[in-house]
Protein backbone atom coordinates (compact mmCIF):
# COMPACT_ATOMS: atom_id res chain seq x y z
CA UNK A 1 0.00 0.00 0.00
CA UNK A 2 1.28 3.43 -0.97
CA UNK A 3 0.32 6.61 0.90
CA UNK A 4 0.34 10.01 -0.83
CA UNK A 5 -0.79 13.47 0.15
CA UNK A 6 -3.22 15.06 -2.30
CA UNK A 7 -0.67 17.56 -3.63
CA UNK A 8 1.83 14.76 -4.27
CA UNK A 9 -0.87 12.70 -5.99
CA UNK A 10 -1.76 15.61 -8.29
CA UNK A 11 1.89 16.04 -9.21
CA UNK A 12 2.60 12.32 -9.74
CA UNK A 13 -0.84 11.05 -10.78
CA UNK A 14 0.44 9.10 -13.80
CA UNK A 15 2.98 7.16 -11.76
CA UNK A 16 0.36 6.48 -9.05
CA UNK A 17 -1.98 5.03 -11.68
CA UNK A 18 0.82 2.83 -13.03
CA UNK A 19 1.31 1.40 -9.55
CA UNK A 20 -2.43 0.79 -9.23
CA UNK A 21 -2.42 -0.98 -12.60
CA UNK A 22 0.29 -3.31 -11.23
CA UNK A 23 -1.95 -4.21 -8.28
CA UNK A 24 -0.91 -1.68 -5.62
CA UNK A 25 -3.38 0.32 -3.55
CA UNK A 26 -2.80 4.07 -3.18
CA UNK A 27 -4.20 5.85 -0.12
CA UNK A 28 -4.76 9.59 -0.57
CA UNK A 29 -4.30 11.75 2.51
CA UNK A 30 -5.28 15.29 3.39
CA UNK A 31 -3.02 16.74 6.09
CA UNK A 32 -1.68 13.20 6.67
CA UNK A 33 -5.16 11.77 7.35
CA UNK A 34 -6.47 9.13 4.91
CA UNK A 35 -9.47 10.34 2.90
CA UNK A 36 -9.62 8.07 -0.16
CA UNK A 37 -8.25 4.91 -1.66
CA UNK A 38 -7.42 4.08 -5.28
CA UNK A 39 -7.22 0.37 -5.99
CA UNK A 40 -7.30 -1.89 -9.04
CA UNK A 41 -10.63 -2.83 -10.57
CA UNK A 42 -11.34 -6.54 -10.35
CA UNK A 43 -11.58 -8.52 -13.55
CA UNK A 44 -15.18 -9.44 -14.37
CA UNK A 45 -16.10 -13.10 -13.95
CA UNK A 46 -15.75 -15.04 -17.18
CA UNK A 47 -18.03 -17.90 -16.21
CA UNK A 48 -21.17 -18.22 -14.15
CA UNK A 49 -20.67 -18.82 -10.45
CA UNK A 50 -22.04 -22.09 -9.05
CA UNK A 51 -24.87 -22.14 -6.53
CA UNK A 52 -23.09 -22.66 -3.22
CA UNK A 53 -19.97 -24.68 -2.62
CA UNK A 54 -21.69 -28.00 -3.35
CA UNK A 55 -21.85 -27.22 -7.07
CA UNK A 56 -18.11 -27.80 -7.39
CA UNK A 57 -18.34 -31.29 -5.96
CA UNK A 58 -21.78 -32.17 -7.31
CA UNK A 59 -22.20 -30.51 -10.73
CA UNK A 60 -25.71 -31.96 -11.08
CA UNK A 61 -26.86 -30.03 -7.99
CA UNK A 62 -30.54 -29.11 -8.39
CA UNK A 63 -33.21 -27.58 -6.19
CA UNK A 64 -36.37 -29.62 -5.74
CA UNK A 65 -39.54 -27.86 -6.93
CA UNK A 66 -41.06 -28.39 -3.45
CA UNK A 67 -38.55 -25.85 -2.14
CA UNK A 68 -40.63 -23.09 -3.74
CA UNK A 69 -43.96 -24.25 -2.27
CA UNK A 70 -45.47 -22.25 0.62
CA UNK A 71 -44.65 -23.44 4.13
CA UNK A 72 -47.32 -25.32 6.11
CA UNK A 73 -49.45 -23.15 8.43
CA UNK A 74 -48.05 -24.72 11.63
CA UNK A 75 -44.49 -23.75 10.69
CA UNK A 76 -45.52 -20.20 9.79
CA UNK A 77 -47.37 -19.97 13.12
CA UNK A 78 -44.27 -21.19 15.01
CA UNK A 79 -42.20 -18.38 13.49
CA UNK A 80 -44.80 -15.70 14.08
CA UNK A 81 -45.30 -16.81 17.72
CA UNK A 82 -41.56 -16.74 18.38
CA UNK A 83 -41.29 -13.05 17.50
CA UNK A 84 -43.96 -11.96 19.99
Amino acid sequence: MITMNINEAKTHFSSALEKVARGETVVLCKRNKPVAEIRPVREPLREKRPIGLAAREYPAFTIDQGFFEPLPDDIIKAFSDASE
